[in-house]
Protein backbone atom coordinates (compact mmCIF):
# COMPACT_ATOMS: atom_id res chain seq x y z
CA UNK A 1 0.00 0.00 0.00
CA UNK A 2 3.00 2.54 0.91
CA UNK A 3 4.35 2.79 -2.69
CA UNK A 4 0.86 3.70 -3.59
CA UNK A 5 0.48 6.53 -1.55
CA UNK A 6 0.93 10.47 -2.23
CA UNK A 7 5.32 11.23 -1.57
CA UNK A 8 3.92 13.17 1.58
CA UNK A 9 2.01 9.93 3.52
CA UNK A 10 4.92 8.27 2.06
CA UNK A 11 7.19 10.28 4.04
CA UNK A 12 4.82 10.35 7.15
CA UNK A 13 4.64 6.81 7.21
CA UNK A 14 8.11 6.05 7.45
CA UNK A 15 9.26 8.86 9.97
CA UNK A 16 5.93 7.51 12.39
CA UNK A 17 6.37 4.21 11.69
CA UNK A 18 10.21 3.63 10.87
CA UNK A 19 10.54 0.22 12.68
CA UNK A 20 6.97 -1.05 11.70
CA UNK A 21 6.86 -3.56 8.50
CA UNK A 22 4.52 -3.53 5.41
CA UNK A 23 2.17 -5.54 7.02
CA UNK A 24 1.82 -3.22 9.74
CA UNK A 25 1.36 -0.56 7.53
CA UNK A 26 -1.86 -2.37 5.50
CA UNK A 27 -3.10 -2.82 8.84
CA UNK A 28 -3.55 0.82 9.85
CA UNK A 29 -4.42 2.37 13.61
CA UNK A 30 -7.44 2.91 15.10
CA UNK A 31 -8.45 6.60 13.34
CA UNK A 32 -10.17 9.05 15.84
CA UNK A 33 -10.79 13.01 15.92
CA UNK A 34 -8.03 15.39 17.36
CA UNK A 35 -8.98 15.79 20.82
CA UNK A 36 -6.72 18.44 21.78
CA UNK A 37 -7.53 22.32 22.44
CA UNK A 38 -6.40 25.11 20.94
CA UNK A 39 -6.91 28.18 21.39
CA UNK A 40 -6.60 31.25 19.50
CA UNK A 41 -5.44 34.56 19.92
CA UNK A 42 -5.34 37.81 18.20
CA UNK A 43 -9.24 36.92 16.70
CA UNK A 44 -9.54 40.43 15.89
CA UNK A 45 -6.40 40.50 13.88
CA UNK A 46 -6.87 37.16 11.88
CA UNK A 47 -10.02 38.49 10.79
CA UNK A 48 -8.15 41.17 9.10
CA UNK A 49 -6.01 38.77 7.55
CA UNK A 50 -8.49 37.10 5.19
CA UNK A 51 -8.28 39.90 2.81
CA UNK A 52 -12.15 39.82 2.66
CA UNK A 53 -12.02 39.05 -1.22
CA UNK A 54 -14.60 36.08 -0.50
CA UNK A 55 -16.66 37.41 2.62
CA UNK A 56 -17.35 40.88 1.57
CA UNK A 57 -20.53 41.86 1.02
CA UNK A 58 -22.29 44.29 -1.62
CA UNK A 59 -25.06 46.67 -1.41
CA UNK A 60 -25.11 46.36 -5.35
CA UNK A 61 -26.14 42.65 -5.08
CA UNK A 62 -29.10 43.83 -2.47
CA UNK A 63 -30.48 46.62 -5.52
CA UNK A 64 -29.95 43.93 -7.86
CA UNK A 65 -32.83 41.75 -6.44
CA UNK A 66 -35.12 44.90 -6.65
CA UNK A 67 -36.26 44.41 -3.42
CA UNK A 68 -36.76 46.80 -0.26
CA UNK A 69 -36.60 46.17 3.65
CA UNK A 70 -39.47 48.47 3.88
CA UNK A 71 -41.62 45.91 1.81
CA UNK A 72 -43.71 43.63 3.25
CA UNK A 73 -42.95 41.14 0.22
CA UNK A 74 -39.79 41.26 0.54
CA UNK A 75 -38.59 37.72 -0.06
CA UNK A 76 -40.99 38.02 -3.53
CA UNK A 77 -37.86 38.06 -5.71
CA UNK A 78 -38.96 39.91 -8.94
CA UNK A 79 -42.41 39.04 -8.13
CA UNK A 80 -44.12 35.73 -9.53
CA UNK A 81 -41.55 35.15 -12.31
CA UNK A 82 -40.24 31.68 -12.54
CA UNK A 83 -43.18 29.90 -10.55
CA UNK A 84 -44.94 26.90 -13.65
CA UNK A 85 -48.30 27.91 -14.91
CA UNK A 86 -48.84 23.92 -14.67
CA UNK A 87 -46.94 22.32 -12.24
CA UNK A 88 -46.65 18.15 -12.89
CA UNK A 89 -46.62 15.15 -10.21
CA UNK A 90 -43.57 14.59 -9.14
CA UNK A 91 -42.89 12.21 -6.43
CA UNK A 92 -40.32 10.71 -4.31
CA UNK A 93 -39.72 8.02 -6.11
CA UNK A 94 -36.93 5.57 -4.22
CA UNK A 95 -36.72 4.64 -0.82
CA UNK A 96 -37.90 7.58 0.75
CA UNK A 97 -41.75 7.56 -0.47
CA UNK A 98 -41.65 3.81 0.48
CA UNK A 99 -40.17 4.15 3.67
CA UNK A 100 -42.49 6.83 4.38
CA UNK A 101 -40.38 9.74 5.30
CA UNK A 102 -40.76 12.20 2.40
CA UNK A 103 -44.14 11.98 1.44
CA UNK A 104 -45.87 10.88 4.34
CA UNK A 105 -49.55 11.07 3.08
CA UNK A 106 -48.78 8.34 -0.06
CA UNK A 107 -47.76 8.67 -3.17
CA UNK A 108 -45.13 6.50 -4.72
CA UNK A 109 -43.67 6.05 -8.09
CA UNK A 110 -44.55 7.10 -10.96
CA UNK A 111 -43.37 11.04 -10.57
CA UNK A 112 -40.16 10.08 -11.67
CA UNK A 113 -38.52 12.05 -15.44
CA UNK A 114 -37.44 8.43 -16.22
CA UNK A 115 -40.93 6.95 -16.10
CA UNK A 116 -41.33 5.54 -19.17
CA UNK A 117 -37.76 3.33 -18.95
CA UNK A 118 -37.34 -0.32 -18.23
CA UNK A 119 -36.59 -0.91 -14.59
CA UNK A 120 -32.75 -1.68 -14.10
CA UNK A 121 -30.98 -4.28 -12.00
CA UNK A 122 -29.91 -3.32 -8.98
CA UNK A 123 -26.39 -3.65 -8.17
CA UNK A 124 -25.16 -5.34 -4.85
CA UNK A 125 -24.56 -2.25 -3.19
CA UNK A 126 -28.06 -0.97 -3.69
CA UNK A 127 -29.23 -3.72 -2.41
CA UNK A 128 -27.37 -3.27 0.63
CA UNK A 129 -28.85 0.19 0.76
CA UNK A 130 -32.55 -1.13 0.28
CA UNK A 131 -32.05 -3.81 3.13
CA UNK A 132 -30.66 -1.49 5.76
CA UNK A 133 -33.34 1.20 4.98
CA UNK A 134 -36.46 -0.87 4.64
CA UNK A 135 -35.53 -2.52 8.10
CA UNK A 136 -38.39 -2.03 10.17
CA UNK A 137 -35.34 -0.06 12.60
CA UNK A 138 -32.45 1.16 10.70
CA UNK A 139 -29.00 -0.15 11.97
CA UNK A 140 -27.09 2.83 12.49
CA UNK A 141 -23.91 1.78 12.40
CA UNK A 142 -24.53 -0.94 9.29
CA UNK A 143 -25.46 2.00 7.35
CA UNK A 144 -22.45 4.58 8.45
CA UNK A 145 -20.18 1.56 7.65
CA UNK A 146 -21.95 1.25 4.09
CA UNK A 147 -22.27 5.25 3.46
CA UNK A 148 -18.61 5.77 4.12
CA UNK A 149 -17.63 4.62 0.55
CA UNK A 150 -20.49 6.70 -1.36
CA UNK A 151 -24.67 6.51 -1.11
CA UNK A 152 -26.13 5.68 -4.67
CA UNK A 153 -27.98 8.63 -5.64
CA UNK A 154 -31.43 6.68 -5.37
CA UNK A 155 -30.57 6.05 -1.90
CA UNK A 156 -28.95 9.13 -0.69
CA UNK A 157 -32.00 11.29 0.25
CA UNK A 158 -32.36 8.54 2.71
CA UNK A 159 -29.72 7.58 3.82
CA UNK A 160 -28.66 11.11 5.25
CA UNK A 161 -31.75 12.55 6.12
CA UNK A 162 -31.59 9.06 9.14
CA UNK A 163 -27.92 9.80 9.48
CA UNK A 164 -28.13 13.66 10.18
CA UNK A 165 -30.74 12.79 12.55
CA UNK A 166 -34.30 14.34 11.01
CA UNK A 167 -36.10 10.94 10.88
CA UNK A 168 -35.90 8.73 13.28
CA UNK A 169 -34.92 5.20 12.64
CA UNK A 170 -37.96 3.41 13.65
CA UNK A 171 -40.25 3.40 10.69
CA UNK A 172 -43.19 3.40 12.78
CA UNK A 173 -42.76 6.87 14.08
CA UNK A 174 -41.57 8.54 10.60
CA UNK A 175 -45.08 9.44 9.23
CA UNK A 176 -45.89 11.18 12.44
CA UNK A 177 -42.15 12.74 12.73
CA UNK A 178 -42.06 14.22 9.12
CA UNK A 179 -45.39 15.85 9.35
CA UNK A 180 -44.65 17.29 13.08
CA UNK A 181 -41.24 18.51 11.95
CA UNK A 182 -42.45 20.05 8.21
CA UNK A 183 -45.89 21.73 10.72
CA UNK A 184 -43.15 23.17 13.10
CA UNK A 185 -41.14 25.07 9.97
CA UNK A 186 -44.61 26.33 8.78
CA UNK A 187 -45.66 27.73 12.13
CA UNK A 188 -41.96 29.70 11.99
CA UNK A 189 -42.77 31.09 8.88
CA UNK A 190 -45.63 32.40 9.97
CA UNK A 191 -43.79 33.87 13.13
CA UNK A 192 -40.64 34.84 11.88
CA UNK A 193 -41.25 35.50 8.10
CA UNK A 194 -44.55 36.42 7.42
CA UNK A 195 -45.10 39.86 9.28
CA UNK A 196 -44.85 43.45 8.43
CA UNK A 197 -41.22 44.44 7.95
CA UNK A 198 -41.90 47.19 9.93
CA UNK A 199 -42.23 45.20 12.79
CA UNK A 200 -38.54 43.63 12.64
CA UNK A 201 -36.13 45.22 14.83
CA UNK A 202 -33.35 46.65 12.97
CA UNK A 203 -31.06 43.75 13.80
CA UNK A 204 -33.18 41.48 12.58
CA UNK A 205 -33.28 43.77 9.24
CA UNK A 206 -29.87 43.71 9.25
CA UNK A 207 -30.01 39.99 9.32
CA UNK A 208 -32.31 39.87 6.64
CA UNK A 209 -29.99 41.64 4.13
CA UNK A 210 -27.14 40.21 4.55
CA UNK A 211 -29.43 37.06 3.68
CA UNK A 212 -30.68 38.28 0.81
CA UNK A 213 -27.34 39.81 -0.32
CA UNK A 214 -26.12 36.13 -0.21
CA UNK A 215 -28.99 34.44 -1.91
CA UNK A 216 -27.51 35.29 -5.61
CA UNK A 217 -24.04 34.86 -4.77
CA UNK A 218 -25.11 31.12 -3.40
CA UNK A 219 -23.66 28.57 -6.41
CA UNK A 220 -23.66 31.28 -9.06
CA UNK A 221 -22.37 28.81 -11.70
CA UNK A 222 -24.93 26.66 -11.02
CA UNK A 223 -28.16 27.00 -12.97
CA UNK A 224 -30.32 25.53 -10.11
CA UNK A 225 -29.87 28.40 -7.86
CA UNK A 226 -30.74 30.84 -10.51
CA UNK A 227 -34.40 29.72 -10.24
CA UNK A 228 -36.60 32.25 -8.48
CA UNK A 229 -38.36 29.81 -6.52
CA UNK A 230 -34.92 28.54 -4.94
CA UNK A 231 -33.79 31.20 -4.17
CA UNK A 232 -36.96 32.65 -2.28
CA UNK A 233 -36.98 29.18 -0.18
CA UNK A 234 -33.06 29.98 0.44
CA UNK A 235 -33.92 33.12 1.90
CA UNK A 236 -36.92 31.65 4.30
CA UNK A 237 -35.06 29.38 5.44
CA UNK A 238 -31.63 30.98 6.36
CA UNK A 239 -33.67 34.23 7.52
CA UNK A 240 -35.55 32.06 10.04
CA UNK A 241 -32.24 29.71 10.77
CA UNK A 242 -31.14 32.79 12.04
CA UNK A 243 -34.29 33.89 14.24
CA UNK A 244 -34.22 31.05 15.79
CA UNK A 245 -30.43 30.29 16.17
CA UNK A 246 -29.33 34.59 17.73
CA UNK A 247 -26.36 33.09 19.48
CA UNK A 248 -25.08 32.80 15.70
CA UNK A 249 -27.64 34.23 13.79
CA UNK A 250 -26.44 34.40 10.21
CA UNK A 251 -23.03 33.97 8.50
CA UNK A 252 -21.81 34.36 5.70
CA UNK A 253 -20.57 30.56 4.47
CA UNK A 254 -24.02 29.16 5.93
CA UNK A 255 -26.05 29.82 2.53
CA UNK A 256 -23.19 27.57 0.89
CA UNK A 257 -23.92 24.71 3.26
CA UNK A 258 -27.75 24.47 2.11
CA UNK A 259 -26.98 23.77 -1.36
CA UNK A 260 -25.95 20.10 -1.43
CA UNK A 261 -29.03 19.53 1.04
CA UNK A 262 -31.02 20.94 -1.30
CA UNK A 263 -30.19 19.64 -4.35
CA UNK A 264 -29.94 16.05 -3.21
CA UNK A 265 -33.77 15.97 -1.62
CA UNK A 266 -35.13 17.84 -4.79
CA UNK A 267 -33.10 14.95 -6.98
CA UNK A 268 -34.69 12.09 -4.76
CA UNK A 269 -38.28 13.32 -6.18
CA UNK A 270 -36.73 12.86 -9.90
CA UNK A 271 -35.32 8.86 -9.44
CA UNK A 272 -31.82 10.64 -8.34
CA UNK A 273 -31.99 12.42 -11.13
CA UNK A 274 -29.10 15.32 -12.04
CA UNK A 275 -31.00 18.11 -11.47
CA UNK A 276 -28.90 21.06 -11.32
CA UNK A 277 -29.47 22.60 -14.66
CA UNK A 278 -32.68 23.67 -12.79
CA UNK A 279 -35.31 22.01 -15.64
CA UNK A 280 -37.13 19.61 -12.73
CA UNK A 281 -38.65 23.13 -11.32
CA UNK A 282 -40.93 23.02 -14.09
CA UNK A 283 -42.56 19.90 -12.48
CA UNK A 284 -42.67 20.73 -8.82
CA UNK A 285 -45.84 21.38 -7.01
CA UNK A 286 -45.86 24.01 -4.54
CA UNK A 287 -47.08 21.67 -1.79
CA UNK A 288 -43.43 20.15 -2.83
CA UNK A 289 -41.36 22.89 -2.80
CA UNK A 290 -42.86 23.94 0.86
CA UNK A 291 -41.95 20.03 1.82
CA UNK A 292 -38.46 20.94 0.37
CA UNK A 293 -37.78 24.10 2.10
CA UNK A 294 -38.84 22.41 5.51
CA UNK A 295 -36.28 19.16 4.75
CA UNK A 296 -33.18 21.40 4.10
CA UNK A 297 -34.28 23.70 6.61
CA UNK A 298 -34.29 21.10 9.39
CA UNK A 299 -31.34 18.84 8.36
CA UNK A 300 -29.36 22.35 7.89
CA UNK A 301 -30.35 22.98 11.78
CA UNK A 302 -29.02 19.76 12.59
CA UNK A 303 -25.79 19.83 10.53
CA UNK A 304 -24.96 22.99 12.03
CA UNK A 305 -25.44 21.82 15.80
CA UNK A 306 -22.98 19.75 15.52
CA UNK A 307 -20.62 23.14 13.91
CA UNK A 308 -22.47 25.61 16.01
CA UNK A 309 -19.29 27.49 17.64
CA UNK A 310 -17.77 27.43 13.83
CA UNK A 311 -20.70 30.61 13.41
CA UNK A 312 -20.50 32.85 16.78
CA UNK A 313 -19.10 35.69 17.75
CA UNK A 314 -15.44 35.72 16.20
CA UNK A 315 -15.74 32.16 15.01
CA UNK A 316 -13.62 30.37 17.43
CA UNK A 317 -14.48 26.63 15.60
CA UNK A 318 -13.51 28.22 12.16
CA UNK A 319 -9.91 29.45 13.80
CA UNK A 320 -9.49 26.45 15.92
CA UNK A 321 -9.89 24.14 12.68
CA UNK A 322 -7.12 26.18 10.96
CA UNK A 323 -4.49 26.18 13.77
CA UNK A 324 -4.88 22.34 13.77
CA UNK A 325 -4.75 22.13 9.53
CA UNK A 326 -1.10 24.28 10.49
CA UNK A 327 0.16 22.09 12.87
CA UNK A 328 -0.88 18.79 10.66
CA UNK A 329 0.53 20.35 8.13
CA UNK A 330 3.16 21.37 9.67
CA UNK A 331 3.97 17.45 10.81
CA UNK A 332 3.67 15.61 7.59
CA UNK A 333 5.17 18.02 4.96
CA UNK A 334 7.35 20.49 6.83
CA UNK A 335 9.26 21.81 3.92
CA UNK A 336 5.90 22.98 2.45
CA UNK A 337 4.84 24.76 5.90
CA UNK A 338 8.41 26.31 5.86
CA UNK A 339 8.26 27.67 2.66
CA UNK A 340 4.58 29.20 2.94
CA UNK A 341 6.23 30.93 5.85
CA UNK A 342 9.51 31.99 4.56
CA UNK A 343 6.87 33.84 1.47
CA UNK A 344 4.72 35.43 4.13
CA UNK A 345 1.69 33.50 3.90
CA UNK A 346 -0.39 32.41 6.48
CA UNK A 347 -2.77 29.80 6.42
CA UNK A 348 -5.64 31.82 7.88
CA UNK A 349 -5.49 33.65 4.45
CA UNK A 350 -6.46 30.48 2.73
CA UNK A 351 -7.73 27.96 5.23
CA UNK A 352 -10.53 30.10 6.53
CA UNK A 353 -12.49 30.04 3.58
CA UNK A 354 -11.58 25.85 3.11
CA UNK A 355 -13.26 25.32 7.31
CA UNK A 356 -16.05 28.17 7.03
CA UNK A 357 -17.40 26.82 3.80
CA UNK A 358 -16.30 23.17 4.03
CA UNK A 359 -14.68 23.16 0.69
CA UNK A 360 -17.58 23.88 -0.94
CA UNK A 361 -16.14 26.94 -2.98
CA UNK A 362 -13.06 24.40 -3.92
CA UNK A 363 -14.63 22.14 -5.52
CA UNK A 364 -17.82 21.02 -7.59
CA UNK A 365 -21.21 20.58 -6.17
CA UNK A 366 -21.38 17.46 -7.49
CA UNK A 367 -17.96 16.31 -5.94
CA UNK A 368 -19.41 17.85 -2.73
CA UNK A 369 -21.93 15.47 -2.51
CA UNK A 370 -19.44 12.51 -2.47
CA UNK A 371 -17.47 14.38 0.14
CA UNK A 372 -20.59 14.60 2.24
CA UNK A 373 -21.69 11.03 2.02
CA UNK A 374 -18.13 10.05 4.15
CA UNK A 375 -18.46 13.33 6.45
CA UNK A 376 -21.93 12.64 7.20
CA UNK A 377 -21.68 9.01 7.83
CA UNK A 378 -18.88 9.66 10.51
CA UNK A 379 -19.80 8.83 13.89
CA UNK A 380 -18.22 12.15 15.23
CA UNK A 381 -18.39 15.21 13.54
CA UNK A 382 -17.18 14.56 10.13
CA UNK A 383 -17.33 18.17 9.26
CA UNK A 384 -14.91 18.95 11.91
CA UNK A 385 -12.81 16.58 13.16
CA UNK A 386 -12.28 14.32 9.45
CA UNK A 387 -12.71 17.65 7.39
CA UNK A 388 -9.11 19.02 9.08
CA UNK A 389 -7.64 15.58 7.50
CA UNK A 390 -9.24 16.57 3.98
CA UNK A 391 -7.61 19.52 4.09
CA UNK A 392 -4.34 18.42 5.20
CA UNK A 393 -4.78 16.32 2.19
CA UNK A 394 -5.75 18.43 -0.13
CA UNK A 395 -2.99 21.04 0.23
CA UNK A 396 -0.83 18.57 0.29
CA UNK A 397 -1.55 17.62 -3.19
CA UNK A 398 -0.45 20.22 -4.10
CA UNK A 399 3.20 20.62 -2.41
CA UNK A 400 5.67 20.55 -4.67
CA UNK A 401 3.43 22.95 -7.11
CA UNK A 402 3.00 25.59 -4.24
CA UNK A 403 7.03 25.18 -3.30
CA UNK A 404 8.03 26.51 -6.69
CA UNK A 405 5.79 29.75 -6.41
CA UNK A 406 6.53 33.19 -5.46
CA UNK A 407 3.97 34.97 -2.77
CA UNK A 408 1.53 36.29 -5.63
CA UNK A 409 1.59 32.85 -6.89
CA UNK A 410 0.57 31.00 -3.98
CA UNK A 411 -1.88 33.86 -3.04
CA UNK A 412 -3.55 33.41 -6.63
CA UNK A 413 -3.44 29.39 -6.54
CA UNK A 414 -4.97 29.52 -3.62
CA UNK A 415 -7.86 31.54 -4.29
CA UNK A 416 -8.58 29.07 -7.52
CA UNK A 417 -7.35 25.70 -6.93
CA UNK A 418 -7.30 23.40 -10.16
CA UNK A 419 -10.22 21.50 -9.36
CA UNK A 420 -12.70 22.54 -11.97
CA UNK A 421 -12.08 18.64 -13.82
CA UNK A 422 -12.18 16.60 -10.65
CA UNK A 423 -14.77 13.70 -10.13
CA UNK A 424 -16.02 11.22 -7.57
CA UNK A 425 -12.58 9.68 -8.74
CA UNK A 426 -10.32 12.44 -6.68
CA UNK A 427 -12.51 12.81 -4.24
CA UNK A 428 -12.22 9.49 -3.15
CA UNK A 429 -8.60 9.57 -3.16
CA UNK A 430 -8.24 12.58 -1.25
CA UNK A 431 -10.58 10.53 1.01
CA UNK A 432 -8.30 7.84 1.63
CA UNK A 433 -5.08 9.62 2.04
CA UNK A 434 -7.52 11.36 4.58
CA UNK A 435 -8.30 8.35 6.19
CA UNK A 436 -4.64 8.04 6.27
CA UNK A 437 -3.47 10.62 7.67
CA UNK A 438 -6.39 10.74 10.55
CA UNK A 439 -5.29 6.66 11.71
CA UNK A 440 -1.84 8.53 11.60
CA UNK A 441 -2.46 10.72 14.31
CA UNK A 442 -5.79 10.44 15.50
CA UNK A 443 -6.55 11.83 18.88
CA UNK A 444 -2.59 12.04 19.36
CA UNK A 445 -1.92 15.54 20.60
CA UNK A 446 1.94 14.83 20.27
CA UNK A 447 1.71 14.00 16.60
CA UNK A 448 0.55 17.42 16.12
CA UNK A 449 2.93 19.79 18.56
CA UNK A 450 4.58 22.29 16.40
CA UNK A 451 8.33 22.47 17.02
CA UNK A 452 7.85 25.87 16.19
CA UNK A 453 7.68 28.87 18.85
Amino acid sequence: MASNLPGFLRRTLRSVYSDDDDEDLEGGVAGEEITGTITSSSTNDTHEQQGGNELNRDEDDLNALGTQLGDASIFRLDGDKGLPEDVGTATPFNSLANIQMTNPSGGGGGGSLKQDQEPRQKTYRETQFEKILAADVVNLEELRKLSWNGIPNIYRAASWKILLGYVPTNASRRTASIRRRRREYQDSITQFYDIPDDTRTSQEQETLRQVLVDVPRTAPEVQLFRNDRIRRSLSRLLYIWAMRHPASSYVQGINDLSTPLLVVFLSDYYDGEDVLEGHVMNQLSDEQMEELEADVYGCLTNLLAGIQDHYTSDQPGVQRMVMRLEELVNRIDKDLCEHLRETGIEFIQFAFKWMNCLLLREFQLKCVVRLWDTYISEKESGFEGFHVYVCAAFLCQFSSQLQAMTFDELFGFMQDMPTSDWTDTEIEMLLSQAYVLSTLFGGSDAHLTSSNP
